[in-house]
């Protein structure tokens, strides 16, 4: 009933869309008064609460967005096959366990006029091991050498994951003596420039001197909106051309001839990390009980329309260090409640409700909203939880950074895609070792830091897989994290709109491809 409210509802919005705007000409309109091919994209994709706003790669996951809006540009990429290939690169061989070589293309310029060489690169690499977070943990550069055309770059240790690590958005190529502005624009190498950035909307208009063709769309135009309603509402009034992270139940209002959508899977999560400084959490009981008290697959079938995966790990099915490779705690609430009863949590006033000496299992459940499964993913956890008999209180906040810092939290969730880099290696870099930045509920694992190491040196492919299982088996026994659901990314735009898709990566989309027929 309530997702046929949701359709009826929507339905009913469409129609005064329809209405109030002339049947959908925003886009005919835009075009016709500016004399220039426009394109505007709405996306709940940017902004302060993912961290990535503005287009300085340096800086938290804004490589992120300085990728995927045609800025900048990394010296490899991904394939659709999840395999690193040249792109500002033209190859590499490794000299050494410890050196590679990289030869890069000769025929490249930034956007403020200055060409790329070897040396730029340098720059920009140095600079971003100077001051991102997660960058000098993964690449592990010990010196950096420019010759013409040719970087070769030293590395600490063994770093087999390296060619992945600089296909990352942090790895964008830009111009460090154009700099950083003040709005945390950049000069990179991309089909488009930007004209103005802000937290809320980006302006591009095309870089004519594109080394990889011409881009087709004279002016692009970045809006986040992160309410689901109105970015359905503004597609429909062809108020924005396409968008990235439409609401479950407004898909079918677009799987029409006036549409398209473009799908593929990914290895982004959305999940649930412990506070291992949560008196209540330092209970291992209790953690296996709120595993074991979250209903994934209602999650996914349910709150998601099935536009998604069920997750039992960090890595999707197609992974072969994938879900199929751990076990995670199943659904069971009547093992869930015995295992409360054996820390000595019962409900022993009758309101429904564990409690032991005379305070109730209560956990404070952080998230955020600017991604819509996050909030609808809190919902769940709190009815089923409930359910067992622990009061969950939800607070969804775009705020939730100074929540981290202050450990004002039990449980934090979040999304991550966990392999950008098509490599196991960068989730638990990311978040699960002591030197992580992203762990937070300082989780400690003295075999997970073991494992962790031979990762980091293993060459071999094989080895590398069984690693990552062996790794996720153990945050999954420590009841460390809880993986709910793999995200299907999802690109829906009008039909004049051609070549705009979906990634596994789920950093590529405005390309020279792109074009407003």
């Amino acid at each position: 009933m309530k997702k046929i409210l949701t359709v009826l509802l929507a339905a009913l919005l469409f129609v005064l869309a329809f209405a109030s705007c002339g049947g959908g000409s925003g886009e005919e309109t835009r075009n016709e008064e500016s004399g220039e091919k426009v394109f505007v994209y709405g996306t709940t994709g940017y902004g302060v609460e993912m961290g990535d706003e503005g287009l300085n790669p340096h800086h938290n996951y804004s490589g992120w967005s300085a990728v995927r809006y045609g800025v900048g540009e990394t010296l490899f990429k991904f394939s659709d096959s999840m395999e690193p290939e040249p792109w500002l690169a033209t190859g590499y061989e490794f000299v050494d366990d410890v050196t590679v070589k990289i030869t890069l293309r000769e025929d490249v310029d930034f956007t403020s006029g200055r060409h790329m060489d070897a040396e730029a690169v340098k720059e920009c690499l140095e600079h971003l091991i100077q001051v991102h977070d997660r960058a000098p943990g993964d690449l592990k550069i010990a010196s950096i050498e420019a010759d013409g055309y040719v970087l070769t770059i030293i590395t600490t240790e063994p770093t087999p994951a390296l060619i992945h690590y600089l296909c990352d958005p942090y790895g964008a190529i830009i111009d460090m003596e154009y700099g950083v502005t003040e709005d945390d624009n950049v000069a990179g190498t991309g089909p488009y420039m930007a004209e103005s950035v802000s937290d809320t909307e980006i302006t591009l208009v095309k870089n004519e001197h594109y080394w990889n063709g011409t881009p087709k769309v004279d002016r692009v135009i970045v809006r986040s909106i992160t309410d689901g309603d109105t970015l359905t509402m503004a597609l429909q009034s062809g108020e924005i051309d396409a968008t990235y992270g439409l609401p479950y139940a407004s898909y079918p209002l677009f799987e029409n001839e006036n549409y398209q959508i473009s799908s593929c899977a990914t290895s982004r999560v959305f999940f649930a990390q412990m506070n291992f400084d949560s008196p209540v959490l330092q209970d291992e009981k209790v953690r296996e009980a709120i595993a074991m008290g979250i209903n994934k697959e209602d999650f996914v079938a349910v709150l998601l329309d099935g536009h998604g995966e069920a997750a039992a790990g960090a890595f999707p099915d197609n992974f072969s260090f994938g879900n199929e490779t751990v076990n995670a705690p199943a659904y069971d609430p009547e093992g869930a409640r015995a295992l409360l009863a054996e820390a000595g949590w019962t409900d022993t006033d009758g309101d429904g409700y564990a409690d032991r000496d005379g305070e109730p299992l209560t956990i404070r459940w952080l998230t955020y909203p600017g991604r819509q499964e996050l909030p609808l993913l809190a919902q769940s956890a709190q009815a089923t939880l409930g359910e067992i008999g622990i009061r969950v209180e939800i607070n969804s906040t775009a705020s939730h950074h100074q929540y981290l810092e202050s450990g004002e939290f039990d449980i934090y969730a979040s999304a991550l895609v966990t392999a950008p880099t098509g490599d196991p290696e960068y989730f638990f870099t990311t978040c699960c070792l002591d030197a992580s930045a992203k762990n937070a509920g300082n989780y400690h694992s003295d075999r997970l830091e073991e494992l962790a190491k031979t990762l980091h040196t293993s060459f071999d492919a094989g080895e590398r897989a069984s690693l990552a299982t062996q790794m996720q088996q153990q945050i999954l026994d420590d009841n460390a994290y809880i993986f709910a659901s793999h995200l299907q990314m999802s690109i829906v735009s009008r039909s004049s709109v051609k070549g705009l898709a979906a990634h596994p990566c789920d950093y590529y989309e405005i390309t020279v491809d792109l074009d407003v027929e």
